[in-house]
């Protein structure tokens, strides 16, 4: 979905809202927080992500490293906040930020 800059746009739109569900401090993804990033983008599949660590570069790293491991697209980051993105397979009403809307 997010292939051009009008679906990044709309998806900015919708999370802007949102408050962060996740927060990454200073021991970094650990399993319990990537479990939790799962299941937060299996269930909603548009989240925050708050990222409490060093400088733009460990950042930039980790966001990088979270895209990757998740199969998701980074949607926006501004300061210290990541917005994401995945499709789920068989999403929610109730719980899809998307289909909320």
């Amino acid at each position: 979905m997010t292939s051009s800059a009008a679906d990044k746009k709309y998806l900015r739109r919708l999370g802007h809202n949102l408050k962060p569900i996740v927060t990454i401090a200073s021991k970094g993804l650990t399993e319990n927080v990537g479990a939790e990033i799962d299941r937060a983008l299996n269930d909603h599949e548009l989240i925050k992500i708050k990222l409490s660590v060093g400088d733009r570069a460990a950042k930039k790293l980790l966001s990088d490293e979270i895209c990757t491991s998740y199969s998701a697209q980074l949607v926006q980051s501004i300061g210290h906040i990541l917005l994401i993105y995945k499709k789920s397979k068989k999403p929610n009403p109730k719980l899809s930020n998307l289909l909320r809307q």
